[in-house]
């Protein structure tokens, strides 16, 4: 096993997706040598700060945190070597921060559950809806958080809140918009903007041939869950209704999915259907793709790798198709306090402080982390206009618009729900997408079987009255 190093300064790549194993069958698979693991720590990487360590005193208290390894270094640097410096000195506390790559965190959130031991904070990049039994419920700080910075926003509510147990399953600090990313001057060529979805499969044909594909993945990785149930819900077709009830089998999702075959056929690769997380990314970071729908981790890479390359990649909202224009958030920042921590008290302090003092977060991520209470970053507007680095300048002033506008939970226009978690992390859309986009279903037979097995997970989880 990897030993643990001090704090994390090497650039990563963002977003990278979960495993296709559902929770409950890690939860099974990890309970052999469980504590091992999580005593091991799976190669994480350690900042530890408070008393303990700056004042040559023991702490009064003790705090265990596990995250991702943030996409952008300066967030790692500013969390482990400022913010946890100051707070656990504030509150006499050691601070101790595992980072973990994104994709080891639901085996290891399964192996703490198991093993019943483990971090007394745990973060996660979507709802972890189906802990919803091993958490506390996180209603204390959402109200402290309330007193002092006014109402969260909609997508956070719908994302951390289960209206059927009246239970807060997780706090969400912050949450990402999702942009298209496109390259002007090859758009340019061809003489049209990436402003619809029906423009992409007009450009998809010509910038394919000139050797720069559109990127959509259709792969069981977060990106392609994304970007693919956004394009959906463009087209009208949605997982769930508002009362979530499953609604998939529609006209609007064979639509969808007939798009999605004519756009894979005219203008993408075979390589979307065996895609990683950082797929996108590095093809974009290569001067080979014109399209991709992402967060801002493509433009900030870019201007640390290659200024001229982002100099030619702009930012616009998701593309607009029959139903409008309705984006997803490309991660949902949630931390969850575990009913077996050590130091409840301590975590729900830290997570309340975090989240109404957010400006650090905020501009330390580089506009990654938009605050889910908005009042927590006064003039968000003008931060993201006035960024130093942008080319063109103001590049950044879309990211309010599209947060304000167009970014939705996941399960929109209903919660975010242990049912919704199960059939994200199966990847289910994806596989939907790429059966039909390779022929090997036609959209009718495809809506009509995932909706059939999306039913199937809805019924396992009323029945457990968790939706």
């Amino acid at each position: 096993m990897a030993t643990s190093n001090r704090v994390p300064g090497s650039a990563r790549s963002e977003g990278q997706g979960r495993g296709g194993t559902t929770r409950r069958e890690l939860i099974r698979h990890a309970s052999i040598g469980a504590a091992a693991v999580v005593a091991a720590g799976m190669g994480a990487k350690t900042a530890v700060a408070g008393p303990a360590r700056f004042m040559g005193r023991e702490a009064k208290y003790t705090l265990r945190i596990i995250q991702w390894s943030h996409f952008v270094p300066a967030y790692d640097k500013w969390f482990d070597n400022i913010y946890i410096k100051r707070w656990g000195a504030a509150n006499d506390t050691e601070v101790t921060v595992d980072h973990i790559s994104a994709t080891d965190i639901p085996a290891r959130a399964a192996a703490e559950v198991a093993a019943q031991s483990g971090h007394d904070i745990f973060f996660f990049l979507a709802p972890p809806a189906a802990y919803e039994d091993q958490v506390i419920d996180h209603k204390e700080i959402v109200e402290e958080v309330t007193r002092k910075r006014g109402k969260m926003n909609d997508l956070a509510f719908r994302s951390t809140y289960n209206p059927k147990t009246k239970k807060y399953f997780a706090f969400a600090d912050n949450y990402v918009p999702d942009p298209a990313n496109y390259r002007t001057d090859l758009w340019g060529e061809v003489g049209l903007k990436p402003t619809s979805w029906d423009n992409v499969l007009k450009a998809a044909p010509k910038l394919k041939a000139m050797g720069n594909p559109v990127g959509i993945g259709m792969s069981n990785e977060l990106d392609s869950n994304m970007a693919l149930m956004a394009l959906m819900m463009c087209f009208g077709s949605f997982i769930q209704n508002d009362r979530n009830q499953v609604v998939l089998n529609s006209k609007a999702t064979r639509e969808a999915l007939k798009f999605g075959k004519a756009l894979y056929d005219q203008g993408m690769s075979d390589e979307i259907f065996a895609w990683t997380p950082a797929s996108n990314n590095q093809a974009m970071l290569a001067g080979r793709l014109s399209f991709a729908m992402n967060a801002i981790s493509i433009t900030r890479s870019a201007e640390l790798l290659n200024p001229d390359l982002a100099a030619k990649i702009e930012l616009l909202p998701i593309p607009s198709g029959p139903n409008g224009r309705i984006g997803l958030e490309h991660v949902m920042g949630c931390y969850v306090i575990w009913k077996f921590a050590k130091n409840k008290k301590m975590a729900k302090k830290f997570l309340a402080d975090l989240e109404t003092k957010y400006v650090g977060a905020f501009e330390n991520s580089k506009f990654y982390n938009f605050p889910t209470w908005p009042r927590s970053v006064p003039n968000i507007k003008r931060r993201v206009e006035r960024d130093p680095i942008a080319k063109p300048a103001g590049k950044y002033t879309v990211l309010a618009e599209i947060a304000d506008k167009y970014t939705k939970n996941v399960g929109y226009p209903g919660t975010s729900n242990a049912a919704i978690d199960e059939m994200f992390n199966k990847f289910l859309i994806p596989q939907m997408f790429a059966e039909v986009a390779q022929g090997k279903r036609t959209p009718d037979d495809a809506a009509l079987t995932y909706d059939r097995q999306i039913k199937e997970i809805f019924r396992k989880w009323r029945a457990q009255g968790k939706v």
